[in-house]
């Protein structure tokens, strides 16, 4: 992908994206074609690890067993220990409103089977089930910080329901040449995991959280006619206070 195109992409993006009063987070779009989702082998699930940090620390949630659960409970943001699964099993609300609380699961190895039936139905369709490819998956003798450190710099990409893939790449703050080499790396390595490489490829876009789409093209930034619906005043409130809150210490449920 074309280097300066980018560049000037995102140089559009922030020029016609309203300014907001907290860091706002890039979003890149990528629109795949000729590709049956229905099929497992053209599916895309890839986690890669960029050589700039998104700039938000990932929530994530361990779910482990007593050997582990002191480790889990000094370095993320909650714990569910296996002794808790039977609750969750029987309520199938809690799993789902815990599914929607955090980035990643991680789960210690020799549970993945009571996780996969305890949380498996919820968290398979939303993609949220511990991943070994991201490293989601660990012994009781893994280093904590060392498991934050490399979620911290992976981006997930995955295509869910539809052929469209959404993840966030950097945010506002972060510098164009940044933001750049994070588009170019996710760009390269998508290309590989798709069978017909640029021709599965039907449009990227960039855009801010608040801001239009943008499509990046060889020829420069196309800005894209038909814009999402607007947000409410209410609803752009409601976004801020959701990145207010995220800049406290959350509130754990249970430990």
């Amino acid at each position: 992908m074309n280097k300066e195109a980018i560049l000037s992409s995102i140089k559009k993006v922030r020029e016609v994206s309203p300014k907001r009063n907290f860091n706002q987070t890039f979003d890149l779009i990528v629109n795949l074609k000729n590709l049956n989702i229905k099929k497992p082998e053209e599916k895309v699930e890839q986690y890669i690890h960029l050589h700039f940090p998104k700039g938000k620390k990932p929530k994530i949630c361990a779910l482990v067993d007593k050997e582990l659960v002191a480790k889990a409970k000094e370095n993320f943001d909650f714990v569910v220990g296996k002794d808790d699964f039977p609750k969750y099993q029987k309520d199938k609300k809690l799993v789902k409103k815990l599914s929607m609380s955090y980035d990643y699961f991680v789960a210690q190895a020799n549970l993945m089977g009571e996780i996969a039936s305890t949380f498996g139905k919820v968290f398979g369709p939303k993609g949220k089930m511990p991943s070994p490819k991201a490293g989601c998956v660990i012994p009781p003798n893994a280093d904590l910080k060392l498991v934050i450190k490399n979620l911290s710099e992976v981006c997930k990409l995955i295509t869910k329901n539809d052929t469209t893939i959404r993840t966030s790449i950097g945010l506002e703050n972060m510098k164009d040449e940044e933001i750049t080499d994070n588009i170019q790396t996710i760009y390269t390595s998508l290309l590989h995991a798709l069978p017909q490489e640029k021709n599965n490829i039907k449009s990227i876009q960039l855009k801010l959280t608040m801001g239009p789409l943008i499509e990046i093209t060889d020829q420069g930034p196309v800005l894209k006619e038909k814009q999402e619906k607007p947000k409410k005043k209410s609803e752009i409130k409601t976004e801020e206070v959701k990145e207010e809150k995220k800049k406290k210490k959350p509130i754990r449920e249970e430990k």
